[in-house]
């Protein structure tokens, strides 16, 4: 069996920079973790509203997430992959405004809204992400490929995989949002 992927895609874990709020970069993974922990903690507390956003494999993290962090976190998130209020959004307004339009009606100061784009560069994510900005939102935002990514820097925590493929970059996206609800799961159990 050839190891070379899993072993590349560990590689890039252990690359992975996480960026605080201040533009600085965390000194591990365990300290960036719990910075990660602490932004949705706050955001559960508040019962803030929580968007999970982004385009093909990172729609896929985007839904799994909303469902996760809802019924396993026990959270307040919310879908904008309604089909019909998407392609309403796409048709009248044009696919690069499907996550703003209705961010500008849904989200409120201190929600939060996690960015998911492996190039970063997607135009629909930064539009939703200029709004939230707008309503001041907190935004995480996960990307990948090119370190000067516009949706890195515009994001209050940055979580950014040092990497060119779609797969690595998705599958650590997942894994390290997968992290959270699991200690958050595991820290408040699961409540129904």
């Amino acid at each position: 069996m050839d190891n070379c992927y899993i072993n590349e895609l560990i590689g890039k874990l252990e690359a992975t920079e996480f960026w605080n709020g201040t533009g600085k970069l965390c000194d591990n993974y365990n300290e960036a973790v719990q910075m990660l922990l602490d932004a949705f903690t706050k955001h559960k507390k508040n019962q803030s509203q929580l968007f999970f956003i982004g385009n093909g494999g990172s729609s896929a993290i985007a839904s799994h997430m909303t469902a996760d962090f809802m019924k396993n976190g026990g959270m307040n998130t919310y879908s904008l992959y309604d089909q019909a209020v998407t392609t309403c959004m796409g048709n009248d307004y044009g696919y690069e405004y499907i996550f703003s339009r209705p961010l500008q009606f849904l989200i409120r100061e201190d929600d939060l809204i996690v960015a998911i784009s492996s190039s970063g560069n997607s135009k629909n994510i930064i539009n939703a992400v200029e709004t939230a900005k707008l309503k001041k939102a907190e935004i995480i935002t996960f990307t990948g490929f090119e370190e000067d990514n516009q949706l890195k820097q515009l994001g209050n925590i940055n979580v950014y995989v040092p990497c060119k493929k779609y797969g690595i970059v998705e599958s650590i996206h997942n894994l390290i949002l997968q992290q959270i609800v699991d200690m958050i799961m595991e820290r408040d159990g699961v409540k129904f």
